[in-house]
């Protein structure tokens, strides 16, 4: 039973076409009319299943189709042809169920279905349903809206094209709504929707993301070891055998060891290798050209491309080094250290400066002392034989040393270690002249202190070493003697006194006297070799005993409370020749023991103190006290303390007045000089007194008359029968009452007017402050007569005491010119000068004419 029509149309009649189905139940005939193969086929959900159409004169194209349940096939009103330009197209649609002749459910409706239909691309094919003539038009994305006019259906006859190339790597699919509408415009059918999926050709390659990739593997790997990756994408779809990559290897170099080291999946894009062989240290690194084919890696019809994998090949410790000789020898000076003596070879095919490749050196015999150990040499990696601990010739003349040599990673695993990695190395040691050498060094002797000069105190004599070179002769100087005590006989090392040996000395620290000396063979070259002489001074009782403290005080008056001075002494000897210490009094002056006793506490201290019921008079005594020490025999030292004697308080402590006393000064002499403090103090208080009580009267005082009354600042006494003006000392430069007072102030020394400077010198006295305190006029003349009191140059009479020169006359002239009738003799406008007081004078006289 024919279930639906493909058409197909290859441009040449379709001659020979041939269609296959990739679905075993439903098959297409040769003119394109589909079928089921099977009894029973059901329908139940849409089949899809693809159609390949192929012939003598065209390729092989392949389309999708899909079958679905449909109404009656007498509803078809549409009849629609296919353009393909890259693929096909298939519409289908569902209708409701109903019962099909096969026993399925079949969709009852008046709605149409369309059976699909093949073109080739860039061919237009018309297919039309010629028997009812109605206007058909579609909708959706592709037709009306974008992309717009994709597809476009003839209105009248029902043929719908395909306007536009399609591509479904940029649209897979279209969903469309069919309109059928009669002359009038009524609607004959319900619109059907129309899914139009584009089918996909193979238009693209297989594109890899890089053109060139990376990859390792350890040489020595076996066969199927995995290398690396390598992926293409293929934009169609894969699905379909369109988008189906395969991969292959098209070239590999070099060859070696065989053409084929590697292969590759051909579905995963993995390269693994196949056959062993692999070895860095011939073949480094390969270059594999991989081919990446869709269509299942069709080569006929599959589109293909290349890319390049760069495999390299990684070392592994797969070679030990090895010694380039089977001996090496060298040579060394004796007493020498960190020299490098002998230099051992090495090869190693591993890579350059890897673990691998490091050597690592050892002696594993003839040396049990540790003289030498071997460095590997970073750059040229051989090994540096290096002496560490000084060799002696007379000991050994020469060593025997077996090395061996290994690598700092370990072998790779089956890889066995060649005998060449162990060498023997011969050092010969070379004699030197070494310098002499005391064998007791240092060496320490003990002698008593104050041993007398010319005393031999040692031998200190030094060994020469070399003893298998002719005889040396040693001759000795002195290094270092602090003190100079000491000498040294230049051919045998006698060490003689020059002074006396003081344990005391500053020199000495810790009872030991230190010197060093020098022993100096005549060997080619000269060699010195040093020593230290350390000498113990016994002590002897050298130094008498001091007494301690060297002055103190005393209470006038023993009480039970104060018992006295406690007394000691100081030894520079040590002991047993310092305390116990014994004090005693001098029998003269008897007046020592009838005043004064001692007492003893301890070995080293004793207490001084008045006698019972003797009193002293406070003042400064000096006691004479005899100190022994426990010295055989003992010395003695007699020490004077000074002991102040002065009246106590209960506690025992001196008080002021006792002080005073015990300094020297009598009874009468200190109340003369409490009276003194007295009468000091008193005029102390009243001159404070004086002087509150001035400034409290500066504070009260008023003035006599009104302010603004006030023409000037300072008060004259008219009633004073005295040298008239030239007697009194007023500042008449107030009466000008400037409006600032700077040019006054800056004025020089004895100038007070403005408009008229002196025609004599000028009085050289100390100048008064311009402006005296406006509140009392006395305190401006007690200033001006201070200062002429404290000037030197001040004559010693009152009436030529000048206070300020105020040039031939007065400068405020005379007091009757204000009476005078005069209009032309005299210039009034200066009293504009002194201010708003003489406003009124100035108006009156400063006018002139225009008055």
């Amino acid at each position: 039973m024919t279930l639906s029509t493909v058409k197909f149309d290859d441009c040449v009649g379709n001659q020979a076409v041939v269609f296959q189905s990739s679905d075993p139940v439903f098959g297409v005939r040769t003119d394109g009319s589909v079928y089921a193969r099977e009894e029973g086929a059901r329908l139940d959900e849409p089949v899809r299943f693809k159609l390949t159409a192929s012939g003598p004169h065209t390729h092989a194209w392949e389309a999708v189709v899909q079958l679905s349940l449909t109404s009656s096939p007498s509803a078809q009103f549409f009849s629609l042809s296919y353009h393909f330009f890259s693929s096909g197209l298939v519409i289908w649609r569902a209708q409701n169920q109903v019962k099909t002749p096969w026993g399925l459910e079949k969709r009852e409706s008046r709605e149409i279905g369309f059976p699909p239909e093949f073109h080739r691309m860039n061919k237009t094919g018309p297919y039309q349903d010629q028997d009812i003539s109605i206007r058909y038009s579609i909708t959706g994305v592709g037709a009306d809206q974008p992309p717009n006019e994709v597809f476009s259906i003839d209105p009248e006859l029902g043929k719908m094209f395909v306007t536009k190339p399609l591509d479904r790597e940029h649209r897979s699919s279209y969903h469309l709504r069919a309109h059928a509408v009669d002359m009038n415009g009524n609607q004959v059918e319900n619109p059907i929707d129309l899914y139009i999926f584009v089918i996909d050709m193979n238009d693209n390659r297989p594109e890899f993301k890089n053109q060139v990739y990376n990859g390792s593997v350890d040489e020595g790997s076996r066969p199927g070891t995995y290398v690396m990756h390598l992926s293409a994408f293929d934009a169609d779809d894969n699905t379909t055998a369109n988008g189906m990559v395969r991969y292959r290897i098209l070239s590999q170099t070099p060859h070696s060891p065989i053409p084929n080291m590697f292969t590759i999946n051909s579905e995963t894009g993995d390269i693994v290798t196949v056959a062993p062989g692999l070895d860095r240290e011939k073949v480094s690194q390969y270059t594999i050209i991989v081919q990446a084919t869709d269509m299942e890696g069709n080569l006929n019809f599959g589109l293909s491309n290349t890319a390049t994998a760069i495999i390299t090949v990684t070392d592994i410790n797969d070679n030990p080094p090895m010694l380039t000789s089977r001996t090496f020898s060298g040579e060394v000076p004796e007493n020498r250290v960190d020299l490098v003596v002998a230099n051992l070879t090495v090869i190693d095919a591993d890579q350059p400066h890897s673990p691998n490749w490091n050597a690592v050196y050892r002696i594993i015999s003839g040396d049990p002392s540790g003289h030498f150990t071997i460095r590997t040499d970073p750059i040229s990696n051989d090994g540096m034989v290096t002496v560490v601990k000084p060799v002696d010739f007379e000991m050994n003349r020469a060593f025997m040393l077996t090395a061996v040599v290994s690598n700092q990673a370990h072998l790779a695993s089956g890889i066995q270690s060649s005998l060449q990695s162990t060498a023997g190395v011969t050092i010969s040691v070379q004699d030197v002249n070494e310098p002499p050498y005391f064998p007791t060094n240092p060496k320490h002797i003990r002698f008593e202190e104050g041993v007398p000069a010319g005393t031999s105190l040692t031998t200190f004599s030094a060994s020469d070493p070399d003893r298998l070179q002719m005889q040396q002769i040693i001759r000795y100087l002195k290094l270092s003697d602090p003190a100079d005590w000491l000498s040294i006989n230049g051919t045998n090392g006698q060490i003689i006194t020059t002074a006396i040996l003081d344990r005391e000395s500053v020199y000495v620290k810790n009872n030991i006297y230190e010197a060093t000396f020098l022993a100096i063979d005549n060997g080619s070259p000269e060699a010195s070799g040093t020593g230290t002489l350390q000498i113990s001074l016994i002590d002897i009782n050298d130094n008498p005993p001091a007494l301690v403290p060297r002055e103190s005080q005393i209470c006038e008056r023993m009480n039970k409370n104060v018992n006295g001075v406690n007394i000691t002494a100081a030894d520079a000897d040590t002991d047993p020749n310092a305390g116990p210490f014994v004090f005693e009094l001098p029998n003269y002056p008897t007046s020592i023991r009838r005043n004064w006793t001692i007492s003893r506490i301890s070995g080293d201290y004793a207490r001084l103190a008045l006698r019972y019921q003797v009193y002293l008079k406070p003042g400064m005594y000096e006691v004479p006290i005899v100190v022994s020490d426990s010295g055989n025999p003992p010395l003695s030292n007699r020490s004077v303390i000074k002991v102040k004697v002065c009246p106590c308080d209960e506690h025992g402590d001196c008080t002021t007045l006792g002080a005073v006393v015990a300094a020297g000064l009598g009874t009468g002499a200190i109340i003369s000089i409490l009276i003194c403090i007295i009468i000091l103090l008193c005029m102390v208080l009243l001159f404070v007194v004086w002087i509150k009580r001035r400034e409290k009267e500066r504070q009260t005082k008023q003035l006599l008359i009104d302010p603004e009354d006030d023409v000037r600042d300072n008060i004259l006494k008219y009633d004073e029968e005295g040298g008239g003006e030239e007697d009194q000392d007023y500042d008449l430069s107030q009466l000008q009452q400037p409006d600032s007072l700077d040019h006054i102030i800056s004025k020089p020394p004895g100038v007070r007017r403005v408009d008229e400077r002196p025609i004599i010198p000028e009085s050289q006295y100390p100048i008064r402050p311009v402006v005296p305190h406006p509140g009392d006029i006395g305190d401006f003349i007690h200033e001006g007569l201070r200062a002429a009191d404290n000037d030197p140059t001040a004559p010693p009479y009152d009436s030529l005491l000048v206070f300020d020169y105020e040039g031939s006359g007065s400068t405020a002239g005379s007091v009757s010119s204000l009476n005078s009738s005069s209009t032309g003799d005299q210039d009034y406008d200066y009293l504009n000068d002194w201010g708003p007081r003489f406003k009124k004078l100035a108006d009156m006289y400063g006018g002139g004419a225009e008055d």
